[in-house]
């Protein structure tokens, strides 16, 4: 535990945050299961039961700093609940509507073509697919 402790602290150092410990417990409760997409919600749920005391407004600041700093990635796929994604490599996302889960879809798997340009002064920074999935009826 004292060694992800440390790199957890140097990742944040690294990104110019300071390592708090709200930060360093939500960093431990976000990077510790691997790639993952996760609402503020689904985190603050974990913090809680993990027994880390922040609050929601916490959480979500939290996370918008770790993407600011670029350690995560926002991945809007449905109207009002945005998700972070710790894997910020270039990659697309399934979305399996009705039970809100995403998944990745490795980069090689989609060509894209034909990018309109961008207009004058700015550059595409990123372009994301999400791919809707539902359940098959019959």
């Amino acid at each position: 535990m004292a060694e992800a402790m440390i790199s957890i602290e140097t990742r944040l150092r690294d990104c110019g945050l300071r390592p708090t410990r709200q930060r360093i417990a939500l960093a431990d409760l976000l990077f510790a299961k691997g790639d993952r997409h996760l609402t503020v919600e689904e985190l603050h749920e974990e913090a809680i039961e993990a027994d880390v005391p922040v609050s929601l407004a916490t959480v979500y600041n939290t996370l918008h700093q770790f993407t600011e700093a670029g350690l995560i990635r926002v991945l809007a796929v449905e109207g009002a609940r945005t998700y972070f994604d710790t894997n910020t490599s270039d990659h697309h996302h399934f979305f399996v509507e009705g039970r809100n889960e995403v998944l990745d879809i490795p980069v090689n798997n989609i060509a894209i073509g034909n990018l309109p340009e961008a207009p004058d002064g700015m550059e595409i920074a990123h372009v994301d697919v999400v791919i809707r999935l539902r359940e098959k009826k019959g």
